[in-house]
């Protein structure tokens, strides 16, 4: 079968078919994702049944794996793998998550606009999402191109935001919603660590906005004023224009490059509903920039 990709918006994007995860893929088969994640930066590969042992190795293909992604529960109590990201709403002996339970309110964090791994010193390159169990009522997942929020930002704007360097950590993102049930040595796991506002993205050359939940300040102005012009900038970034929203279907297995986007769930009945979603990451090549001394 041909590789066939079709944008799904006029700028981010697109249903890819002709590639089978559950198998090796080629050396074209594998640039061709890439290009089309270049182009795209989401793509959409509907029927994949996949294992997770298929998920991993196809994940493989696109750079070195983020593993310790679940970092609010403790290894004893993961259901996956690893180096999977659990973001489903079961726990280990696979019962829908409580109300008050722990690795549920972290992840309510989910629902807000961010960045995958934006916390972590080498931030996150693609993310793949495979839909084992999926709810239409509800849970679609919202892609932001940051290539055409930064593009669309006024002159003065983007000299502004040129140089500029924040601070993430899941302290930030989680305590906006109230959430800091942190144990001393998950504070010192996330310890902030600096990225740049501006990035270009190596795959297309393009420009792009480095936002995420995760920003707690701006090195050098003061928080208020920081976290003010961050939320305004991600209100930008987040208008419909640029917006794709994805409504899932059994199986599909959804790409995205976390260097040109920002995604978040929407709300759906967790404490009712089951959603089975496993999540892989491969690494980006390095830094953004030069973290803080020690």
């Amino acid at each position: 079968m041909p590789i066939e990709t079709t944008a799904l918006t006029s700028h981010i994007g697109a249903r890819l078919t002709g590639i089978e995860a559950c198998r090796p893929l080629t050396a074209a088969e594998v640039e061709a994702i890439d290009e089309g994640m270049n182009r795209h930066a989401v793509l959409v590969l509907p029927g994949q049944d996949i294992t997770d042992e298929q998920q991993l190795a196809f994940t493989r293909n696109f750079g070195p794996l983020e593993e310790g992604a679940n970092s609010t529960v403790r290894n004893s109590e993961l259901r996956l793998d690893a180096a999977f990201a659990d973001v489903s709403n079961l726990d280990k002996e696979g019962r829908k998550l409580a109300r008050n339970n722990k690795r549920r309110m972290a992840s309510l964090g989910n629902r807000l606009w961010h960045s995958d791994a934006s916390f972590r010193v080498v931030p996150a390159k693609y993310s793949i999402l495979s839909g084992r169990i999926v709810t239409t009522a509800g849970g679609n997942t919202e892609f932001a191109d940051m290539r055409a929020a930064y593009d669309a930002l006024d002159a003065a704007t983007k000299a502004e935001v040129e140089d500029l360097i924040c601070e993430h950590s899941l302290i930030y993102s989680r305590g906006q919603l109230g959430f800091t049930d942190f144990l001393p040595d998950e504070r010192v796991a996330m310890k902030p660590v600096r990225h740049r506002l501006v990035r270009t993205h190596p795959g297309s050359g393009r420009k792009s906005l480095f936002l995420s939940a995760h920003i707690g300040t701006i090195v050098g102005w003061p928080q208020p004023e920081a976290m003010a012009f961050i939320r305004d900038l991600i209100e930008h970034a987040t208008q419909p224009p640029f917006v794709y929203s994805h409504r899932w279907t059994q199986h599909d297995l959804v790409m995205w490059d976390n260097r040109a986007t920002m995604h978040r769930v929407r709300r759906f009945d967790d404490l009712n509903i089951v959603r089975d979603m496993r999540r892989t990451t491969t690494r980006s090549d390095g830094p953004t920039a030069a973290q803080e001394a020690a």
